[in-house]
């Protein structure tokens, strides 16, 4: 089948239960290379990616200009306490819905996380989530959400020979998944309840609780897809 639409996922706590154990990862990856002193309201930061917060932050401990170099091994660190925890299930239904996106429907699908690369895609293999490498884009380099889904809509396009997409869809948990949405003028839906009255707060057009509640001509409705 043709893919016209494309749906944009995010994975941590999207359609991975992983969000505890990226954070005690990375929280401990940045205190082993002497960021000791670290912000952990993460909704303060003006990017939710792991690149940008912890530029700021080596920025606030070394006073000194950060570097994309630091991040290999720094990522390196993160991937190998991420290891030592327990293993990332999926989302209830998750690994249903890819596939049926990529069986059933004309909507291709790409993956768009904030975090590095090597924990992602440990995170996806961990939960059993059919995914191309090559379809995931993070924050190695880019330090924007705003980028990375953009990267990753190209990569779609791409992979997909699709010249442009009729209709995108961004799924995420976060506030930030919401506002990266209406700031590249696509579509949003809402997953999970943790950030609802922040979604409501800012017209979320259509939020589901899990994956197990997903009626895919109801969200096309309310976002007025045909």
């Amino acid at each position: 089948m043709k893919k016209e639409n494309l749906i944009v996922f995010d994975i941590d706590d999207t359609l991975t239960k992983s969000e505890n154990q990226h954070q005690k990862a990375y929280v401990e990856a940045m205190k082993s290379f002497g960021i000791t002193k670290i912000n952990r309201d993460w909704k303060s930061y003006k990017n939710m990616t792991d690149s940008y917060i912890l530029k700021r932050n080596y920025e606030t401990n070394f006073n000194k200009e950060f570097s994309l170099s630091f991040i290999s091994g720094f990522e390196e660190k993160m991937t190998e306490l991420l290891l030592t925890l327990s293993k990332t299930q999926e989302i209830q239904g998750a690994g249903v819905i890819i596939d049926f996106f990529m069986k059933e429907t004309d909507y291709a699908i790409c993956f768009a996380t904030g975090s590095l690369l090597k924990p992602a895609l440990i995170k996806l293999e961990q939960a059993n989530i059919n995914f191309v490498p090559s379809l995931v884009e993070v924050s190695n380099n880019l330090f924007t959400r705003e980028e990375i889904v953009n990267s990753a809509i190209k990569k779609a396009k791409n992979y997909f020979q699709v010249e442009e997409f009729k209709n995108i869809i961004s799924v995420g948990d976060g506030i930030w998944g919401l506002r990266t949405a209406k700031n590249l003028g696509v579509n949003f839906l809402g997953i999970r309840n943790k950030n609802l009255s922040d979604f409501e707060a800012e017209g979320i057009k259509s939020h589901i609780e899990d994956w197990t509640r997903f009626d895919f001509q109801k969200v096309k409705t309310e976002l007025q897809i045909i």
